[in-house]
Order: C-alpha cells, then structure tokens, then sequence
C-alpha cells in the first residue's frame, strides 16, 4: 500500500525550510523487511536536500521531536513513514526512536509484521539490550495480542525494570488472563522492584475482573503505604474494582476522598451504581457531576440511558436525545442503540425503528438484536421474525444473544429451524443459546429435545441448570426435577434463587413426598436464599397445597415483601383447607395495603365463600370484582360462582349464572353443576349438565360415573346400567379411586379393597377393630354412599374397605401413636368415610389431614376444618 506523509513544524523555532517541506510519497509492504524497503523519495527543494545530508545530532533529535508528534496524535501510517525516511537518509536512531515507532506498531491495523521487523532491526544495530527498547517490544507484543511472544521476550531480558513488569502485567489484563496477573505480581515483588501507580492500576483491574475483592483491599492498603491513594487513575481503578464487587460504599468512599476527579471517575461511578442496581443513585450522580462541570463524554451517555430504559423515564431519555444531537454524538452506535432500547422499552416502539433505520451504515449485529428484541417485547413477534430474516440477508451474522432473543418469539419461529442454524453458526455449545433453546422446548412440552440441547451446552452455568430444573417441573416429571437438582449440586454448582423456586414448585405436587419440601426449605435457609422472594413465595405455595396451612403461614408472616402470587397463595390455601374466613381476612388485609388484584386473586376469595357455605358474600365479592376492580370474569371465576350456588343447593340460581354468561359454558361449569345434582339428587338437571359436560369431553369418564351416581342415588337402576352400557360401548373407563400415604419416605398406595400391599393382615385386622369401636361410638354406616345394587350387609363392608380408610389404618400400625397423619386420595371422599375419619380421629387422639380432589379436610379431636361443609 502505499502511505503518506505531511512533514509540519513542531516548534516556531524551526527552521523556514523544514515548513515548506513538500509532501512525500513511499510506497511501502508490510510483508518486506526494513533492510529490503526501496522506496522512491523525491524532495522536490534542494533546502530539503541540505537538510538530509546534514545528519548531525541536532537533526535527529528534530526529526525524533516529529516521530514523537505523530505518534501522539495517533497518525500512526505518517510516523512509519518517517521512520523508513530516518533509515534511508542513515541517520543515527537513538533507543527513544525505536521505543516510539514500537509504540505506533503496537496500534497498528496488522498482525504484528511491522513490529517483528522492527523487533529485527533491533538487534541488527544492538539496541534489543536497551531496557526502554525492551519494555516497548513487550509492550507491543502484548497489545498485539502476541501474549506468548511477549512473555518469552520478557523472560529473555537481562535488564527489567517497573516499566517492563507494569507493561507485562497490563497486557496480561488486556488479553484477558487476569490469572496470571496476581502470580506475576507475587514474583516481581521478590525481585526487589516496587510498583508503580501504573502497575496498581494494572493489578486492580485484574482483580476487578477475577472478582477477587478481599486481595484487592489489600492492595488497596499497599497503594495507601506507597503514598498512591491521591493518584486519579489508581483511584479510578481502585472504585471500579469495589463496584464490579458489589462493595458501593467502599467505592463511594474512595471517590469522596479524591480531590482531583476527571470525566472516567464520573463516568465509572455512573456505570457502577446502574450495574448494581442502583439506578436513581446513578442519576444522582450524573446530576453532581453536572453541576461540578465536568464535560460530558461518549462514555456518560450510554449508561445514562440505559438507566432511562431500566427505570422507563421516556422525558429524560428524550432530553438526552437532544443533548447527544446538540454535542454531536449522534453517530456513536453505542448510544444510539442504547436510545433505541431505551425507546422499545417505554413502548415507543416506532421511534425506535426510526433510530434503526437511520443507523444503516453502522448498524452491528448489537443493534439488529436490539431491535428485535424491542419487538418482542412491544407483543412485536412477526415484525421481530422479518427483522431476524432480512438482518440474515443483508450478510449480518447472528450472535449468540440474537439467537437466545429470537428464540422468545415462537409460535411465529419454530425453535427446530433456529435450532438448526445454531448448530451451523457453531452455537449449540453456548450456554445462553443452549439455554434459550431448551426453553423454547420445554414449552413446546418437548422435554426429550430439550435433554439433549442441555447435554450439549459446553459449561453449564446455573440458568441452564435452572431451566431444565423449571421444565421438568412444568410437565410434572416431579422425580426427574428433583434428580436434576441432585445432580447440579453433585457437580458443585451452586443453586440460586430460580433453581429453589422451580424444585419448591415441583414439591407441590400430590405426586411428591411430604417431607420433600421441606428438605428443599431446609437446603434454601442454608444458602440464606430462603428470604428471596421467588423461593418464599414458592414455599407459601408448596406448604398450602401439602397440608401445613400453619407453615405457610408462617412463611408469608416472615416475608419482608409480597408479591402476588404469594397473597393469592394465602388465600387459595386457607379456602382449601376449610379456613373461608381466614382467607377473607387475608384479601382484606390485601385491601387495606391498596394493592394491584387479579381474576386469580378473586377465584380464591370466592372458592373461599363456596366452602365455607358464604354465599352472600361470595356475590359481594364478585360484584366487586366486576365493578370497582372492573376486572372481566373468566371462565374460572362463573365457575366458581356456579360452584357456589350449586354447594348452597341453589340450583335455580346456578343456572341463571350459567345463561347470564357472555359465552357458552365450559366443562369445568358444568362439572360443577353436574356434581351439585348428584348430591341434591336433581335428575333432571343432572341430566342436561351431562349432555352438556358429554359435548366437550365424551372421553372423560366424570361425567359418566356423576350421572350413574345420579341415577343410584335416585333409585333409577335401569337409568345407572344405560350410563354403564354407554362408557362400555365408547370403551371409557372409570377412573379407580386410591389413596396413599408417605411413611419414612416411602409412599404406599391403596385402592378400595386392596389386598397387594405387604401388610394387608394387620391392615384389615386393624379396620376391624376400629369398625367395632365406630359402632361402641355410635356409628350407623350411610349405605346411601354405595350406588351399587346390593345387599345392605355387602354395602358395609364396602364401605369399610375404602381406600382412604385403608391408607388411615395402615398409618395408624406403621407409626408412633399421636404422629399425625397425613392422606391423599384423588376422587372425593365420600360422606360416610367423613364421618368415619372425625369419629378416628377422636378415638385414636391422632391429628389427621385428608386431601381429597376438592380440598383439604383437617380432622381433630372428632371434628373436622370444614365443619361438614364438605
């Protein structure tokens, strides 16, 4: 190529003809030695002639003044120039002329050739023993990202001083090997040479990155010993470290004590405050550094913005606008990506595609993604999917944070096409896209292909882990969940707050164990996660849904905030164990804090009314969900008000709800109103609500049996057999009830008149003797519960032989008298083993808890949590 160069005055004091110099022209190839260089160099005066046969030492040290000129202002071709124009002309080069053209060659745009040939000429002419010429060769070498070539020239050098070892440890910061930085650090303190405010900056900003703040503390105290602790640029170092560590107050001590503050001092603490959260603080800032008068550079304004997008402050963002336009900054494609996430993310999406395509020179795959990730989250997926496409088109290469981002945009993509692109791109080993990846599958309910996406992910960091945790638990694969969270413990990584909040959720299942919950509650209080909200809210949840009402409690009185979910979870936990008005104090506290509801929030208060019998205040309630929450009901909330009135005996009522409705009914209605019949024995609506039930579901088999039941219950035996006849011939089978019970952690399961489990003859001889003592009790078995055509002898031993109550006895010979005990069945207890459980409950002093497929029944002292409004 061929390079140019414009000699110019340094000094007034120069000479006339050194200003009137032409311009020169050297054709020059990097891929020639120096030695070999034949350029062409025509000096059109003949003072310019005079000049260069006069080579004395005046001379050299002018044209070193114009070396050192162009090497400061970064014309780096120019000075290389001179260099070549020095060597032809034989003049003298001094060790300060090699340092400064190693210097250039350390910034130039190639792959070290010119400095290799420099570093040749070097010891050529017997310079490479020179410690400046040497530090400048390390240095280069390093900045070239050279690292083993330095490291090998710096082990060869006889002579080393502070400079040498600064300019080694730097270049180890800057290519990213901090590790060795603490090592090399160690050695060169045993060699005698005592660091410099340059090589504490060095250190600290690897120990910013090693995230190593206690060995940072101490050099902090080593730069205090050495006098330093006033010095601008260590300081800068000094809070950048504290920040990246977290430690705010220590960095914001160190900048109350500087005196002489710069625009990278600001521009850090700015940065910092907004990394850690601190957002309004960040402002704060900025406003100081206003007001001290500090000039605004391209390094304020991003983070600045970016805080106006975190915070969604749209005025200031647009004031920030107008100042970058004002200063000048328009065209940095930093800040103008940063306004246009600050514009997606206040929903100004349009403003910032306008930005988007105003940036079509420099737009980077940095600012593709942006955009498409503004669409999506502006509800934007199909324009985010043309934007993925044409940004491929127009020959720019997704990164591995375009794939994570477009990966949130399905249905509109499909998760497989990506996928195969990753697997093209060389991406699949990321964690960020093998974790985006997993997800898109697990939501797909693909949980295979998203266990083969997570074996792939090259190291996997804690959100991969997290996210196959979370889909194994969405799909109900309780085992699978909790063998993945062994699993990441066995290889030392350490869970976060997510992970305990998916495996928490995951122990909420009927599926899971008692005691599993509260080992993974046990396991978050070591890690001190258990206060994260996610997890407590998690915990509220997990400890309602398994039967202990009073630890949930407990864990939402300790919450020191509470997002939705967990007051929902309170009031939907004591509406399902029988606690209506403690779940309506829960939603007036609610009230009284003036806090955002939900559909969910009032399905829970009205399930609450519907089990406690509260049927008045249960329309309350919905009237004020409609007209001053002005919340729409759903399909869920006219279920429940069904529910409430079908439970009251209301069925007129019920009805009425189900024609007031503004779309048809739903299974989940009429189930509710279908079950209603059974127990109040209305057949003739019975029977319409299981037509209705039939049109949606003809293969589910509650309709059916409610509607046998139906018929038992009236006496219509002809009717019971039709109902029997019909799911025979649509080949639907009848859900069997079973019962089980968690025993040291093992579960055993009983279905009605089960004899497989190993411990069948104590079980029934047990049943015995409790049936013996029910009567002594006073007990009269209901045999209107058996809807089956037999003899009323044969009726009684069915109903002792129930699966609830073969689990209770088993429990009752399997532990300690005066445990509790604690039972799951999937159908609904029926009204004899009801009254059966409280009258065991007494007779046996045992605190029993039953939950069936409605709700939790809390047995004691004979009495029972839903006071027989069950």
């Amino acid at each position: 190529m061929t390079l140019y160069l414009s000699f110019r005055a340094i000094k007034k004091s120069q000479p006339p003809h050194i200003l009137k110099s032409p311009l020169v022209c050297l054709p020059y190839r990097t891929c020639s030695p120096l030695s070999q260089c034949t350029g062409v160099f025509r000096i059109a005066t003949q003072s310019a002639h005079d000049l260069f046969d006069r080579s004395s030492q005046e001379n050299i040290s002018q044209y070193n003044q114009l070396l050192f000129d162009l090497s400061r202002d970064s014309r780096n071709n120019e000075a290389i120039n001179l260099f070549l124009t020095i060597r032809q002309l034989g003049l003298a080069v001094e060790q300060s002329t090699i340092s400064c053209i190693l210097k250039v060659c350390g910034y130039l745009f190639d792959k070290c050739t010119v400095g290799r040939q420099v570093h040749c000429y070097c010891i050529k002419c017997g310079l490479i023993k020179d410690v400046s010429v040497g530090t400048a060769l390390v240095n280069m070498y390093m900045k070239k990202e050279s690292v083993e070539d330095g490291r090998r020239f710096f082990d060869e050098m006889g002579e080393r001083n502070v400079v040498t070892w600064t300019s080694l440890l730097a270049g180890y910061v800057q290519n990213g090997m901090s590790g060795m930085v603490l090592e090399l650090f160690d050695i060169m303190q045993m060699e005698g040479i005592k660091p410099n405010p340059f090589t504490f900056a060095a250190i600290l900003g690897a120990l910013a990155d090693k995230g190593m703040v206690e060995r940072g503390v101490r050099v902090h105290a080593m730069v205090v010993k050495n006098g330093f602790d006033a010095t601008r640029f260590v300081c800068n170092s000094l809070i950048n470290m504290y920040l990246k560590s977290g430690m705010v107050r220590d960095a914001r001590a160190v900048f109350d004590g500087m005196l002489d503050r710069d625009a990278v001092t600001w521009n850090g603490v700015i940065t910092g405050y907004a990394m850690n959260g601190l957002d309004l603080e960040a402002l704060d800032m900025f406003y100081c550094m206003r007001l001290a008068g500090i000039k605004l550079t391209l390094m304020t304004f991003a983070p600045v913005i970016k805080i106006c997008a975190n915070i969604k402050e749209m005025g200031f963002a647009r004031q920030l606008h107008c100042q970058v336009l004002q200063i000048g900054f328009e065209f940095d494609r930093n800040i103008r990506t940063a306004l246009m996430v600050a514009y997606s993310k206040c929903s100004e999406i349009d403003d910032a595609f306008k930005l988007f395509s105003m940036m079509y020179e420099i737009r980077n795959v940095v600012s593709w993604t942006a955009m498409i990730s503004g669409y999506l989250r502006n509800g934007g997926a199909e324009k985010a999917a043309l934007l993925f496409c044409q940004m491929s088109r127009e020959g720019i290469q997704p990164n591995d944070f375009t794939y994570s981002t477009i990966l949130a945009a399905q249905p509109t993509i499909s998760p497989f096409q990506i996928h195969v692109q990753v697997i093209k791109s060389n991406y699949e080993k990321s964690p960020t896209v093998g974790t985006a990846l997993l997800d898109a599958y697990v939501k797909l309910g693909n949980i295979d292909e998203a266990a083969k996406v997570f074996e792939h992910i090259g190291e996997k960091d804690i959100v991969a882990w997290s996210a196959m945790v979370s889909g194994f638990a969405q799909i109900g694969d309780i085992e699978s969940a909790v063998k993945m969270f062994i699993q990441l413990m066995r290889e030392k990584v350490k869970p976060n707050e997510f992970t305990f909040s998916s495996v928490i959720n995951a122990s909420s299942a009927l599926t899971a164990t008692v005691e599993q919950g509260k080992l993974f509650h046990a396991c978050s209080i070591k890690l001190r996660l258990n206060n994260a909200l996610c997890v407590s809210s998690a915990l509220v949840t997990m400890y309602a849904k398994r039967g202990n009402i009073e630890s949930a409690n407990e864990v939402f009185q300790r919450q020191g905030d509470r997002d939705l979910v967990s007051w929902n979870s309170m009031i939907f936990g004591y509406a399902q164990h029988g606690q209506g008005k403690m779940a309506l104090k829960v939603f007036k506290d609610m009230q009284r804090q003036n806090l955002e509801m939900d559909a969910v929030t009032f399905i829970g208060v009205i399930s609450a009314c519907t089990h406690a019998g509260l049927v008045d205040e249960g329309q309350m309630y919905f009237n004020m969900m409609v007209k001053d929450q002005q919340i729409e009901p759903t399909m869920e909330i006219y279920s429940c008000m069904v529910d409430l009135y079908s439970r009251a005996g209301m069925l007129e009522k019920a009805m009425d709800v189900i024609n007031g409705m503004p779309f048809p009914a739903g299974p989940t209605v009429w189930l509710s109103l279908l079950a209603a019949c059974r127990v109040h024995r209305n057949l003739e609506l019975g029977k319409l609500a299981a037509e209705k039930l039939l049109s949606y579901q003809p293969q589910d088999s509650a309709a059916y049996v409610l509607l046998s039941n139906l018929y038992a219950a009236t006496g219509d035996w002809q009717g019971r057999a039709k109902v029997r006849k019909l799911m025979e011939l649509r080949k639907v089978k009848k859900v069997a009830g079973y019962s089980w019970i968690d025993v040291k952690n093992k579960t055993h399961s009983f279905l009605a008149g089960d004899f497989s489990h190993p411990q069948s003859d104590q079980i029934y001889s047990k049943l015995e003797e409790l049936t013996s003592r029910l009567k002594d009790a006073g007990h009269q078995p209901d045999t209107n519960y058996v809807l089956q055509d037999v003899e009323e002898e044969h009726k009684e031993t069915i109903l002792s032989h129930h699966s609830e109550r073969l689990a209770i006895a088993f429990g009752l010979i399997a532990t300690p008298p005066g445990t509790p005990l604690q039972i799951v069945k999937n159908l609904r207890v029926c009204g004899d083993c009801h009254s059966v459980i409280k009258l065991i409950s007494m007779i046996e002093g045992r605190y029993i808890v039953v939950r069936d497929s409605n709700r939790f029944h809390h047995f004691k002292e004979g009495l029972c949590s839903c006071g027989d409004y069950w």
